[in-house]
C-alpha cells in the first residue's frame, strides 16, 4: 500500500512543480520587464535586476505554490481518473478516506514551505529590496549612466550619452549632455572627448570634470548660438532623493503583531491566511479532480478554477475589509477560509441523499 500511496505523492508534485515552474516564469518575466523599463530610464542600475528578482522570489513563489498544488492536484487525478487507475485503486481496497488523507499529507509540506516564506522569508527578502530601492534613490546621475545609451535622468531636463564607461564608474569617454536652459529659453549642448567624478571635500557636492570639449548654448532653429570650447568644464552632478522608500512587504512579522496599524493588522491576517489555503484547496482538489471518462481531461478544470478564484477573491475583500476597520480583528478574515473548508468537507463527506443522488446519475450516465 505504501508504493501506491508514493506514487501518488510523486504524481501530485510532478505536476505542481510542472505547473508551478510555468507559473513563476509567467509572473517573473512581466515584473523583470518592469524592472527592465525602469532601468532604461534611469531609475534603476542595470546590474541590480537580478539581485532584485532573486530577493522577490520567495514573494512570487508563496502566491503561486498554493495554486500550483491546486491544480497538480486537479491534473494528477484527473488523468488518474480518466486512465481508470483510481478505478483500479479502489478494486484494490484504496478508499476515499485514504486518497484524502495521503494527498493532505503532501499538502501539509507544502503547506510548511509557503509559511516559512510567507512570514519569514519573503518579508526579509522585501528588506533586501528597499534597501536596493533606496540606495538607487541617492545614486548620483553620475552612478546611474549606462555606456552607449541616452538616458534621461532623475534630475529631469537633462539627456546624457557616454560611448564608454570605466568599470568603477568613474571616467566616460565620448561625453555628449543636451540640458535646458535654467532661467532663460534654449538649450545647452555639451560635448567632451573625456569625463571623470570629482567630490569637493569641502562641501561634500559632486561635479562631473568634462575635458577637451565644446559647450553650445542657444534656441533651436535659430543661428544665434553661444559656442564655447573648453579644456576644462565643471558640471554639477544631482544627487538623488536622500529620502528613504519604506515598502509595507518588508515589515517583518514580529513587527507586524506588535503593531496597532489597521493596515499592518490586515497585513498580518494575509501572511497567515497563505498557507491556510493549502490543506482547503487540497480537499476541493480531491473532491472536484473526479471526472467521467466521457467528460475529457480537461473538462473539471473551469469549475474548480472558478471556484479557487472565488476563494482568492473573497479573502483580498476580507483583508480590505479588516484594513478598514469593517470587520472584526478577531474574525479577521478566516470566515473566509472557514466557509470554503464547509464547503469542501460538505463535497466530501456530504449527506447520503446528495451522494445517492451523485451515484444513481452517474449510473445513468454509464448506462
Amino acid at each position: 500500500m505504501s508504493i501506491v500511496f508514493r506514487y501518488l505523492t510523486r504524481q501530485v508534485m510532478i505536476s505542481m512543480l510542472a505547473v508551478s515552474g510555468v507559473l513563476l516564469l509567467v509572473f517573473m518575466s512581466g515584473r523583470f520587464i518592469k524592472y527592465l523599463a525602469d532601468a532604461a530610464a534611469g531609475e534603476l542600475a542595470g546590474d541590480v535586476l537580478f539581485q532584485i528578482m532573486a530577493y522577490r522570489f520567495p514573494g512570487f513563489l508563496e502566491l503561486i505554490l498554493p495554486l500550483g498544488f491546486f491544480i497538480g492536484v486537479l491534473l494528477a487525478y484527473g488523468r488518474m481518473y480518466l486512465e481508470s487507475e483510481m478505478t483500479v485503486l479502489f478494486a484494490c481496497g484504496v478508499s476515499d478516506r485514504q486518497i484524502i488523507a495521503q494527498t493532505l499529507i503532501g499538502s501539509l509540506i507544502v503547506m510548511l514551505v509557503v509559511g516559512s516564506m510567507s512570514l519569514y522569508l519573503s518579508p526579509w527578502g522585501m528588506k533586501q529590496v528597499e534597501q536596493i530601492f533606496n540606495d538607487q534613490r541617492k545614486a548620483t546621475e553620475f552612478e546611474m549612466l549606462a555606456p552607449g545609451r541616452f538616458q534621461d535622468l532623475s534630475s529631469g531636463g537633462r539627456v546624457t550619452y557616454t560611448e564608454a564607461l570605466s568599470d568603477d564608474k568613474r571616467e566616460l569617454q565620448g561625453v555628449f549632455i543636451a540640458e535646458y536652459s535654467r532661467g532663460e529659453p534654449g538649450l545647452t549642448i555639451i560635448t567632451a572627448d573625456v569625463g571623470s567624478q570629482f567630490l569637493d571635500s569641502e562641501t561634500g557636492s559632486r561635479f562631473l570634470i568634462l575635458e577637451g570639449g565644446s559647450r553650445y548654448q542657444g534656441m533651436p532653429g535659430k543661428l544665434d548660438y553661444q559656442v564655447t570650447t573648453f579644456d576644462a568644464y565643471g558640471l554639477k552632478v544631482q544627487a538623488g532623493s536622500a529620502r528613504d522608500r519604506q515598502l509595507d512587504e518588508a515589515i517583518s512579522t514580529l513587527d507586524l503583531i506588535g503593531s496597532d496599524d489597521p493596515e499592518h493588522r490586515a497585513m498580518l491576517h494575509w501572511r497567515f491566511s497563505l498557507p491556510l489555503i493549502v490543506p482547503i484547496v487540497t480537499l476541493l482538489a480531491v473532491r472536484l479532480s473526479r471526472v467521467n471518462p466521457r467528460q475529457g481531461r480537461f473538462f473539471h478544470l473551469l469549475p474548480a478554477m472558478l471556484v479557487y478564484i472565488v476563494y482568492l477573491g473573497l479573502l483580498i475583500v476580507a483583508r480590505d475589509a479588516v484594513e478598514g476597520g469593517k470587520v472584526p480583528e478577531w474574525i479577521g478574515m478566516m470566515w473566509v477560509h472557514a466557509l470554503f473548508l464547509v464547503l469542501a468537507l460538505w463535497l466530501q463527506f456530504g449527506p447520503p441523499w446528495w451522494h445517492r443522488r451523485r451515484l444513481i446519475r452517474e449510473g445513468q450516465r454509464r448506462a
